[in-house]
């Protein structure tokens, strides 16, 4: 994670920013972090916090800034993120600087197409395999290349919604068979890919998907869901299924269009 010293919005980048340009409370935004830290760890996942950086207001979305994965011998690699904006660009450096620390093999892919990280590149539970999301930030160009250098397949996406800008907004996979999405966020096409590989999908309503990111929700051991407060009909979903619903606040950092799983990156 992030530390969100720096968080703020001073920009608009997506439609969730709009009007809320100077709006971010510091102080509950800190309290908000600290408290989906504290989760985590209790959770048994210890957390490694990297510094915010002056200028750098989404930083905090750790999910954003590379693809951490293991080759099948064991060797830790990572693919660093090209950001689709400029406002973003500069916090790619930083994560590149600690993953050298802890002995990743740092990879660049070729060309300038965009691409985004985790924001839009998804594991799959329980196979060999990740989702890709294309149409608004990472360049579907890439996902070949990606295949290619981890030796694992991804299967693409489009996204068709501005307001469900990366992946990781609309889809949030909770076991092999289970994930939580939002139907009206793909094309026809990706709804019955995903129909396909995942033979218990919980549809999110209009309101929890789009005013309380609940697609951004985060299963980290097919066990908990950690979302946003208020996501009620979801979350009884889960439970009907013994996934327990963790409930946090991640309300300041909804006004710059990420929850909890943007909030985060998993690594190994």
């Amino acid at each position: 994670m992030v530390d969100p010293e720096y968080f703020d919005v001073v920009y608009v980048i997506n439609p969730h920013m709009k009007d809320q340009v100077g709006k971010v409370d510091h102080k509950k935004a800190r309290v908000q972090w600290k408290a989906l830290r504290t989760v985590y760890e209790k959770l048994g996942f210890p957390v490694e916090v990297l510094p915010g950086v002056p200028g750098l207001p989404d930083m905090v979305f750790a999910a954003n800034q590379s693809f951490p994965f293991v080759t099948s011998e064991g060797k830790k690699k990572v693919i660093l993120s090209r950001m689709a904006s400029k406002e973003r660009a500069a916090e790619v450096p930083f994560f590149e600087r600690w993953y050298h620390t802890q002995d990743y093999e740092i990879i660049l892919t070729g060309g300038d197409a965009a691409v985004e990280g985790m924001g839009d590149l998804l594991w799959h539970p329980g196979k060999c395999q990740c989702w890709g999301g294309y149409g608004f930030r990472t360049d579907r160009s890439v996902y070949k290349e990606i295949a290619r250098i981890t030796e694992i397949p991804v299967l693409e996406l489009e996204l068709k919604d501005p307001e469900f800008y990366h992946l990781d907004t609309c889809l949030a996979p909770v076991s092999e068979a289970c994930a939580v999405y939002y139907p009206n966020a793909f094309t026809v096409e990706s709804r019955r890919l995903l129909e396909k590989h995942f033979s218990d999908l919980i549809e999110a309503d209009e309101t929890e998907a789009r005013q309380r990111f609940v697609c951004n929700g985060h299963s980290p051991d097919g066990k908990h869901f950690i979302v946003q407060s208020g996501s009620k009909k979801v979350c009884g979903e889960l439970k009907k299924r013994g996934i327990v619903p963790v409930e946090v606040d991640t309300s300041e950092f909804l006004k710059s269009g990420g929850s909890v799983f943007c909030m985060k990156m998993m690594i190994w």
